[in-house]
């Protein structure tokens, strides 16, 4: 397997003295991006205190099983932990994962302490995290918890329902389409410039994922994608939570 910023790392070599903090991420999924923030900021305050942070990219588009797509995307978010990747969903399936982020937390022995799903809980991650490190090193002090960077992220915040994610193509449906449009393996491909994909929605903000005729990776969106070339592909369109 390849690996981004790091030759390579055993998790063997790395239980005994450390924590370590698993989070399977993909750098075409909006929720990934907007998680981020807290991962790297749990590596920077903690990585001295023994944890080890560790992201496994497991991409959700066909794009991002390349290799040089999934690095260049990477180092675009920002990413400076130790990523392997993990295009073949190996990993994913050893682990059984369910979907991204998936966070597992692991303590110097071993054992899986936490484990969670989605965006959200990240004051629950961080406590988590303090547990094992104290039990790693007594005399181990745990700061305040990082601060929320959203509204939504606050504790016990109420969000609105949201449209679902869309899916191409199975979810062509969803979408009032004008020109040609041509189905592939997890796109929708523009026949000519002047093409348009539209989609209504309820959500905080909503974003494309496309590859093709531009670079590979999501674009904030207000619900319509226009091809300004032929052959571009629209893999799907995600949507972010709001409050009510």
């Amino acid at each position: 397997m390849n690996w981004l910023n790091v030759a390579f790392l055993r998790m063997d070599r790395l239980l005994g003295s450390n924590a370590v903090l698993i989070e399977f991420f993909d750098t075409a999924r909006v929720n990934s991006h907007r998680t981020l923030p807290y991962v790297q900021g749990w590596d920077a305050r903690y990585r001295e205190h023994g944890l080890r942070t560790i992201g496994v990219h497991s991409p959700g588009y066909s794009f991002g099983r390349e290799p040089e797509v999934a690095e260049r995307l990477a180092a675009e978010m920002g990413v400076r932990h130790p990523v392997v990747l993990d295009p073949d969903f190996e990993v994913w399936r050893l682990y059984g994962n369910r979907g991204w982020p998936g966070r597992y937390l692991f303590d110097f022995r071993g054992y899986l302490r936490y484990i969670h799903y989605g965006e959200g809980d990240y004051s629950g991650t961080e406590a988590a995290i303090a547990e094992v490190l104290e039990e790693l090193d007594e005399d181990f002090e745990a700061p305040e918890p990082l601060k929320p960077i959203r509204s939504e992220d606050e504790e016990g915040a109420v969000l609105a329902p949201q449209t679902a994610d869309i899916a191409l193509p199975a979810d062509r449906s969803r979408l009032e389409l004008t020109g040609e449009w041509s189905d592939g393996e997890d796109w929708i491909q523009a026949g000519a410039p002047g093409a348009s994909a539209t989609a209504t929605f309820t959500a905080g903000g909503a974003w494309a994922v496309l590859s093709g005729a531009v670079d590979p990776g999501i674009y904030e969106t207000e619900g319509t994608v226009t091809a300004q070339a032929g052959g571009l592909r629209l893999h799907g369109l995600q949507f972010t939570p709001r409050a009510p």
